[in-house]
């Protein structure tokens, strides 16, 4: 089996960055960080120096590492650079699935002949975006969870090709990267995770909609009756509303089934511009925070 020394990962932004942060933080492994623009390349790093910080600040990394961690991480904007030399590509780019095919058909022209390719989706079909390439036996999902520095799962999703050697490589180098991991036998929308929580996040979004009670409540109720770590609305801002939004129309669309179907509240936000942290207002206001 080969041996994953270098990795690309493609998009800089919410996941994107943070996966570059641990495979270079936890794996060691040299990765290629390549964005379609710089400004998205420089608020990439910058997070990735300001999440670094963090962990300086609780004591749990030195300076030094942190330098080593950013001696890891070559920026770039060139896609061609970023996958020629890596043996495993990881994709982080928006929930698009054409964009997605459209990537992954250009990669697989400059990536090597044993290069393994990996896509960070939290529905879209492994299948079809392995399609677009002449290597689907090579081609799995390994889905993060966020924020990628803390949490500890990563789900690695079988497509109909998938080798068993790919899932072993794949689920070795994110143990490598410090991941707990589960394997989804099938390509089924929604994975493990998503798959019970959207329908979850939907209902509470449901519960502020029809006026049963205000955002605050409904997490305080589920932290403290379901003990979740945090409440579902909170979740959702951390999220992205246009990320769940995405997930939803995707479980829907593929599996017809009408618990999926998005509480109107949810599309209305997404149109308002009001996606939760990353644009400082969702169900709560975080330009305050």
């Amino acid at each position: 089996m080969m041996e994953i020394k270098k990795v690309a990962v493609l998009g800089a932004g919410l996941m994107g960055h943070g996966i570059a942060q641990v495979s270079a933080q936890v794996g060691k492994y040299e990765v290629n960080l390549r964005d379609i623009k710089q400004e998205f390349i420089d608020s990439g790093m910058g997070m990735i120096k300001g999440s670094l910080q963090k962990f300086i600040s609780k004591g749990t990394l030195s300076e030094k590492d942190m330098n080593e961690t950013l001696g890891r991480i070559h920026p770039m904007t060139d896609l061609k650079k970023a996958v020629t030399d890596a043996d495993l590509v990881i994709e982080a780019i928006p929930e698009n699935i054409e964009l997605k095919k459209s990537v992954w058909a250009e990669v697989d022209k400059y990536a090597k002949e044993d290069a393994v390719f990996a896509s960070n989706t939290s529905s879209i079909s492994i299948t079809e975006m392995a399609s677009a390439t002449h290597r689907p036996e090579k081609f799995c999902g390994m889905h993060f969870f966020n924020p990628p520095q803390l949490m500890n799962l990563v789900e690695i999703v079988r497509g109909a090709k998938t080798s068993d050697e790919t899932v072993k490589l794949v689920a070795d180098t994110a143990k490598k990267m410090g991941k707990e991991t589960v394997i989804v036998k099938k390509d089924a929308p929604g994975f493990i995770v998503n798959k019970v929580l959207i329908p979850a996040l939907n209902e509470a979004i449901y519960l502020v909609h029809e006026g049963i009670a205000d955002p605050e409540d409904v997490d305080k109720a589920i932290k403290l009756g379901l003990n979740w770590p945090m409440g579902p609305l909170t979740l959702l801002d951390y999220l992205g509303l246009d990320t769940t939004l995405a997930i939803t129309e995707v479980l829907q669309r593929e599996t017809g089934d009408p618990k999926y179907r998005a509480c109107p509240l949810l599309r209305q936000m997404v149109r308002a511009g009001l996606l939760g942290r990353k644009t400082g207002k969702g169900f709560y206001n975080w330009e305050k925070k």
